[in-house]
């Protein structure tokens, strides 16, 4: 039987910016605590504070350290950072495979930087289910800026534009075509476009691309539109991260004039509820099998099968 945690004094623990007390509220949230609605419920009064980005882009860009860069930046505004790096998952023990290796050495001993590898556990998307709730414990502790780094899996990982304010998308020069790559669906999803490694050939071919592809504009939206700004970095060289972090001070006020700022974190909270009743009503209707038989045997069709499924579980 799981031991039974002091939730009130752990969230006071980790207001007061106790790393160990940050830590164990975040894993009580992957563990999937019997307790997690009560920490979901002292958590609420101090949540909405911290800024959220999201960094994306396909493998080989510079992700972590473009990260750590932003770490530095923002550190030297003096303003605390939590970082979520999401990494892929162990088959064998769901753990996270890159978890072990030290992310980010210069930060580790920063008491005003919280750094955690959280696993997918083979949820698609790039993100883990925990993450927005792993969000929700960070922001309550006192961060004023959340970075949230994901997996970089291609297209499927623009999940990530649910969970952040603003989304980053990274790109590197000699990564392929650019007007190729402008097809991909993590590039739709950016309110900053970053291309690293910019002291390499082509990185301005790849920022006339992109430059090209934000010209031809949507036109699926009415009212004012963000344009997203191109902004070339050497991260390794902490080169350029001055005007990423100005692009994303930037987007933050034109999301607060607009309105946009408070529809996406409604959004945000609209799809963390949903996830929240689905995974409850699965565990209602427990094992599918028998009526699962049935459907295969040719004697219920799947949406008669879904019929008793819920009836059965509203009369429980």
């Amino acid at each position: 039987m799981a031991r039974t945690v002091d939730v009130a004094g752990l969230v006071g623990r980790a207001r007061d910016g106790e790393p160990r007390a940050v830590a164990r509220l975040i894993s009580l949230v992957e563990d999937g605590s019997p307790q997690l609605p009560e920490v979901a419920a002292a958590l609420a009064p101090f949540t909405g504070h911290a800024k959220v980005v999201g960094i994306t882009g396909a493998p080989g860009v510079g992700k972590s350290t473009s990260t750590s860069a932003l770490v530095s930046e923002f550190r030297s505004q003096n303003k605390r950072v939590g970082v979520l790096a999401v990494d892929p998952s162990s088959p064998f023990s769901g753990g996270a495979l890159l978890g072990d290796r030290v992310r980010m050495q210069e930060h580790a001993t920063d008491p005003g930087v919280f750094i955690r590898s959280m696993a997918t556990r083979g949820h698609l998307g790039g993100l883990s289910w925990a993450t927005p709730q792993a969000l929700r414990v960070l922001d309550a502790a006192g961060c004023d800026v959340v970075l949230v780094e994901t997996v970089g899996v291609g297209q499927s990982e623009v999940e990530v534009v649910s969970l952040a304010d603003t989304t980053l998308v990274l790109l590197a020069p000699g990564m392929g075509d650019g007007i190729q790559a402008a097809k991909a669906g993590i590039l739709e999803i950016a309110d900053v476009f970053v291309v690293n490694k910019a002291d390499r050939d082509g990185a301005d071919v790849t920022a006339r691309d992109l430059k090209y592809m934000i010209s031809l504009g949507r036109r699926d939206r009415e009212g004012p539109l963000w344009r997203p700004p191109i902004v070339k970095t050497v991260a390794a060289r902490g080169e350029g991260v001055g005007e990423v972090v100005e692009a994303i001070e930037r987007h933050h006020e034109w999301m607060a004039e607009h309105g946009e700022l408070e529809e996406r974190r409604i959004r945000r909270a609209s799809a963390e509820i949903e996830a929240i009743a689905v995974e409850r009503m699965r565990k209602r209707f427990g094992n599918t099998d028998q009526l699962a038989k049935r459907v295969v045997a040719g004697e219920l069709d799947p949406f008669g099968a879904a019929e008793q499924l819920i009836s059965s579980s509203l009369d429980e």
